[in-house]
């Protein structure tokens, strides 16, 4: 009776090591295949150009032109909408060195009519914002400065309380 229950307990013991290596081999195979999967798919990433805003050497690297030019400190989000919806690739950097900082615009497009069409744009937005800079016409904060002291300077009303007795 006892070598028969050995037997049945050795025989349980193997049945389930070999059930067990066979889950680890199912899942080593299953991690190798998504392993040699995410390898395509990086692959693929990095052949497909980066589109809009990137580094200066992600933008150098593409092979083709590319073109610079300084641009303000107000002007870079003005240049980022413009250059975005004209699909030309550039990449921004900031000269610290100078005071104040330079911003230099690296710019590239397959076709030259987009990359005149923005700087046209841009060129148009800034003489606007200079134009409407140079008017005589205060900020609004120094409005607001002026108002809070003449209100500061009004004399105040002194409320008097009086207590009436009740009856």
């Amino acid at each position: 009776m006892e070598e028969e229950v050995s037997k049945k307990t050795v025989n349980l013991a193997w049945q389930t090591t070999k059930l067990s290596v066979r889950g680890i081999y199912k899942y080593v195979k299953a991690y190798l295949e998504q392993l040699e999967k995410d390898k395509v798919k990086r692959k693929a990433a990095k052949n497909t150009p980066i589109k809009g805003k990137q580094t200066v050497k992600q933008l150098v690297g593409q092979g083709q032109g590319v073109s610079s030019m300084e641009i303000g400190d107000s002007g870079i989000r003005d240049f980022k909408r413009i250059a975005n919806k004209y699909g030309v690739d550039f990449a921004i950097t900031k000269d610290k060195t100078v005071d104040p900082p330079k911003y230099t615009v690296f710019f590239k497009a397959k076709d030259a009519d987009a990359i005149t069409s923005v700087l046209k744009e841009y060129a148009a937005k800034q003489t606007k914002r200079k134009k409407s800079m140079e008017k005589d016409r205060p900020s609004i904060l120094q409005k607001l400065k002026k108002f809070k002291e003449l209100v500061a300077n009004l004399p105040h009303k002194a409320k008097e309380k009086i207590k009436e007795p009740e009856r």
